[in-house]
């Protein structure tokens, strides 16, 4: 067999990269060497170039094509049409083809000319296709597994599918082809679970930092979600291309049409919604600029687009991982992006409540419940938000060196020393902007009091809205047809707002104080964890509520539409030169049917704009244009160049 090219050979001639990040190279290498691994990076940090190296140079080495598992058709096409653009022979199998499509890709790969194949893991355990990895096996042609979004095989997951619980048939049958198993998000129970559902006790673990930077944290009081969401989209993202999550398809469809009628351009993405209008959908969002896609969860596992500019969600998810899995699709190119969130005391009913109906084991509930807790822990805390979102993940923030750490006010973070933040990041709300804390002692134990009394004298349970008019004093028809006026809390709480009592019943929900009763009309009940702050022996501190709460950033939409972030630092000449090849870029992007990212990034483009090209020979080097790219585009790209300087 030949010599194994070194991988930042393929690294530079193939993308066009001159270095590797992080743990890429250990992983390829091991890999490529025929080692199995689990790697764990987040979203936007060169996980496909860890399956996609080792596939090519095991391939040249004479090891055979690598068979790639994805649970995404648009996630196959994107990757595929991404590796035809860099010189690599991909194609995939899904049901978007017809007999004769799939037969003559079938060929192809049993003669030698595809280094990857993509399909999903339902096609994978069909008994056409392990005949079909049977036959390359025989031929020596089998060279490598890749599974991506590898957590889809734990049921802790987010995003748990039975089908990838068969792929341990792979090993089974093939034991001595080399797996390669990845992704952005796994907690350690999830970790775990990956471990042995894919039989990987023996593979090495990759794990990489979970932080992104890039990526602002903020999670707001949910008063008015939409009205919220238009102001944060006016003021920080005119223009720009997000994401906005939301947990019900009615709501989704109603958010795209309300951004749409305040001038927003905005497409719904939902199960529900025809499949063709899906596809389109995801194809204008992927290949237009400035498009927000409103969906539910069913959008996004594997979206490549590199300038989504922020990610909001207007209902809370389910837990952490979910909630990094979909704020990590912002900022992929390594720009400032936002994770934006309003969360209300509804949400954690809703969320409680979905957990308590599911007809799963009470054992499966309890950890829902654990994950549940976390998130909501995140939503209110008073510290550094990256800080917890981390240390979900297993990892600690390293402290902010002395010289870098910004003093901010005293009062938000117990780990300050001598005015200064330990574990600060400077990019999320509660560092830039510390919430204050209150004694809620006595207010938590008037509403479970409250509560507690209400439950003596009717022997049935009410909602929120009712026992906080008890413990302001409001004289409703519901209270006096109860005769609820005559309980000894009646009116002791009416120095306490409306939003105040919203804001403690919530947080004593998220500390199990008080279970939400999905089964009597959303009822709250006293929990065990009530006690002790019923008799005064657990004090209770807690995030104020929101009232008028600052702004940490204020940008207001420019006239017009600012430079993207890769191109900001670029004098006059050069953003002539780099909106000249944003042109060039679009219209190559459509004649190929292509997003334009999957030609060059902006990173890349800036990159050119900036070196000001005289001739080919300076367009090599240049971070993201590999042999092929240079070939097919290097004199189009300089002529753009040279058109624009001569303006």
């Amino acid at each position: 067999m030949p010599a194994v090219q070194a991988p930042a050979d393929i690294l530079r001639e193939v993308f066009g990269y001159a270095s590797f990040r992080g743990q890429q190279q250990d992983i390829i290498e091991h890999v490529t060497g025929g080692g199995d691994a689990l790697v764990l990076m987040p979203t936007g940090g060169g996980k496909s170039l860890c399956y996609q190296i080792p596939a090519i140079a095991r391939q040249r080495a004479g090891h055979g094509a690598t068979l790639v598992i994805s649970p995404l058709i648009a996630l196959m096409q994107d990757q595929v049409d991404a590796l035809h653009e860099a010189g690599v022979a991909a194609s995939f199998l899904n049901s978007t083809q017809d007999w004769r499509e799939a037969q003559a890709v079938e060929r192809q790969l049993l003669a030698g000319h595809i280094t990857l194949l993509y399909a999903a893991p339902e096609r994978v355990t069909t008994p056409r296709f392990l005949e079909l990895l049977d036959a390359l096996h025989a031929r020596g042609q089998l060279g490598l597994f890749a599974i991506d979004e590898a957590h889809c095989v734990s049921q802790w997951g987010h995003d748990f599918r039975p089908e990838y619980r068969a792929l341990t048939l792979l090993h089974e049958r093939w034991p001595g082809v080399p797996r390669i198993a990845l992704t952005a998000t796994a907690d350690a129970l999830t970790r775990a679970d990956i471990i042995e559902r894919l039989r990987l006790q023996g593979a090495r673990q990759f794990v990489s930092s979970f932080d992104r930077p890039n990526i602002r944290y903020t999670i707001v009081e949910k008063k008015d979600p939409t009205r919220q969401l238009l102001q944060f989209i006016e003021r920080e993202h005119a223009g720009e291309a997000g994401v906005v999550y939301c947990q019900s398809r009615k709501r989704v469809e109603d958010m795209a049409a309300t951004l749409n009628a305040h001038g927003i351009t905005a497409l719904p993405y939902h199960a529900g919604l025809p499949a063709a209008e899906r596809q389109h959908n995801q194809s204008r969002f992927l290949r237009e600029d400035g498009i927000v896609m409103c969906a539910t969860i069913a959008f996004g596992m594997g979206i490549d687009k590199p300038d989504v500019r922020f990610v909001a969600h207007v209902d809370m998810p389910k837990n952490i991982e979910g909630y990094y899995q979909e704020t990590g699709r912002a900022g992929r190119d390594g720009e400032p992006a936002d994770a934006w969130m309003a969360y209300g005391l509804q949400d954690v009913v809703n969320q409680r409540r979905m957990i308590d109906e599911s007809p799963a084991e009470e054992s499966f509930r309890q950890v829902m419940r654990g994950k549940l807790d976390a998130l909501l822990a995140l939503a209110e805390a008073t510290d550094c938000r990256r800080a917890r979102l981390l240390a979900y993940f297993g990892e600690e923030m390293a402290p902010r060196p002395r010289g870098t750490t910004k003093k901010i006010a005293a009062g938000a973070d117990s780990t300050r020393t001598n005015g200064h933040f330990d574990h600060w990041c400077g990019n999320c709300d509660n560092c830039l902007n510390p919430p204050q804390v209150w004694d809620a002692t006595d207010c938590a134990r008037k509403l479970l009091s409250t509560i507690y009394r209400v439950q003596q004298m009717s022997s049935i349970s009410f909602g929120a809205g009712h026992i906080m008019d008890i413990l302001r004093g409001k004289p409703t028809d519901k209270v006096a047809q109860f005769g609820h006026q005559q309980i000894s809390t009646f009116g002791i709480g009416s120095e306490y707002s409306e939003a105040q009592l919203r804001s403690v019943l919530r947080q004593l929900i998220a500390l199990g104080a008080l279970q939400v009763d999905a089964a009597s009309y959303n009822t709250l009940r006293l929990l065990e964890p009530a006690r002790p702050i019923l008799r005064g022996e657990q004090p209770v501190h807690l995030r104020a509520a929101a009232s008028a709460k600052k702004e940490t950033r204020k940008r207001q939409a420019p006239a017009h539409k600012a430079p993207a972030p890769a191109a900001a630092e670029l004098d006059a000449a050069a953003q002539a030169r780099f909106a000249a090849l944003k042109a060039w870029r679009a219209e190559t992007a459509r004649e190929h049917n292509l997003p334009a990212y999957v030609i060059f990034h902006d990173a890349t483009l800036a990159a050119i704009a900036a070196r000001a090209p005289q001739a080919l020979q300076d367009l090599q080097g240049v971070s993201g244009i590999g042999a092929t790219k240079l070939e097919r585009y290097g004199q189009a790209v300089l002529d753009a160049c040279l058109a624009a300087s001569a303006h």
